[in-house]
């Protein structure tokens, strides 16, 4: 299960509260219940269990109670927390109808759901911050566009421009990145249901049919097993990286344009010195250039997690599950940054 951040002292300054509150344990048990609760309720639909076992199983998943010990120690020995889940819930469930609980289904199949129910809820947020950043630049367009600035090319000046100008080389990206997130939501927002090798063979040949209630019960999309094939989650993991990437160069910008010496931004508030109380630093700019490092750096530790051995990688899929949340929140906390940045900063005339 996903353990507090090391250094939470430091999430105030790179974190997100809301979106790394997807990643803690009880949000995690919170989808995995759900997960199961749902294909309870899928498998009676299509007649491999009875519907007083899956109500059942939904009374059980919705007051259930975990030993946490037993869980964390479940995990150390298994790589992966679900068997000892499933014995748990069975134990709630009770001995009518326990072996109607995870019916044919796999660890991967309820870890890999759970994971994108929660990725359901950041897409939206993400949705949601990316639309407010481009609209607050958008107007800071409109209200201080026509300021005259100078233009630099590799590091040098080179002619004049206007704000406008400057503005619209940061809008156009996020333009183009919230159309590729609403493309990428469609791949990656789809239910996982395999069974143990990935083929739904445990299923009496309904497992199509089980997986398309699961997609409707939980309002994800329908999907075949990909189980071994992670390139939904790589290409999120790349999409992650290039959103990032364009807020650190925003972030660059401004930092570079708020030089004493060039002085074409002025900042509400900086960052203070310990020792030179003139200086006004602009941390939310540097922010936004640590975090574009960062998840630049972690997308090549991510895709490593593409190369999974056969049908399943124990070790690919952990590393998915090291990497991946980190580069969420890094995400959350630039797009809040630039937010946050961009309504403090007001453009300086260029200095003849």
């Amino acid at each position: 299960m996903t353990q507090t951040p090391p250094n939470p002292l430091l999430q105030a300054l790179v974190g997100d509260e809301e979106v790394g509150a997807f990643f803690s344990n009880e949000a995690e048990l919170s989808a995995l219940l759900r997960i199961e609760s749902a294909l309870a309720q899928a498998e009676a639909r299509v007649g491999l269990i009875g519907d007083e076992a899956a109500t059942r199983i939904g009374e059980a998943c919705a007051s259930f109670q975990a030993d946490w010990g037993r869980l964390a120690s479940g995990l150390a020995q298994d790589g992966v927390i679900v068997p000892e889940l499933v014995k748990q819930l069975r134990a709630a469930v009770g001995e009518a109808h326990g072996k109607s609980v995870h019916l044919g289904a796999t660890s991967q199949d309820i870890t890999d759901t759970a994971l994108v129910l929660r990725l359901k809820d950041v897409v939206g947020i993400y949705g949601r911050r990316l639309d407010a950043l481009t609209h607050a630049l958008r107007l800071m367009r409109e209200r201080e566009g026509s300021t005259p600035l100078m233009a630099h090319t590799r590091m040098q000046q080179a002619l004049p421009f206007t704000a406008a100008d400057k503005i619209d080389t940061w809008i156009q990206p996020l333009e183009r990145h919230r159309e590729a997130l609403a493309a990428l939501a469609a791949r990656l927002l789809v239910v996982q249901l395999g069974g143990p090798i990935g083929t739904r063979g445990e299923l009496k040949g309904q497992g199509d049919a089980v997986a398309g209630a699961m997609a409707e019960i939980l309002g994800l999309g329908y999907a075949p097993s990909w189980h071994s094939q992670r390139d939904r989650i790589g290409e999120f993991a790349a999409f992650l990286s290039l959103l990032s990437g364009t807020l650190g160069k925003m972030g660059q910008d401004i930092a570079l344009m708020a030089q004493n010496e060039v002085g074409e931004v002025k900042l509400a508030k900086g960052g203070g010195s310990s020792a030179m109380p003139h200086k006004s630093n602009p941390v939310p700019a540097e922010i936004l250039v640590t975090l574009a490092r960062f998840n630049a750096g972690l997308l090549g530790t991510l895709h490593h997690a593409l190369v999974h051995e056969n049908e399943r990688s124990g070790a690919a899929w952990t590393l998915e599950w090291m990497v991946l949340p980190q580069m969420v929140v890094a995400t959350a906390a630039g797009l809040r940054s630039a937010q946050a940045l961009i309504g403090s900063m007001t453009f300086s005339p260029l200095r003849t």
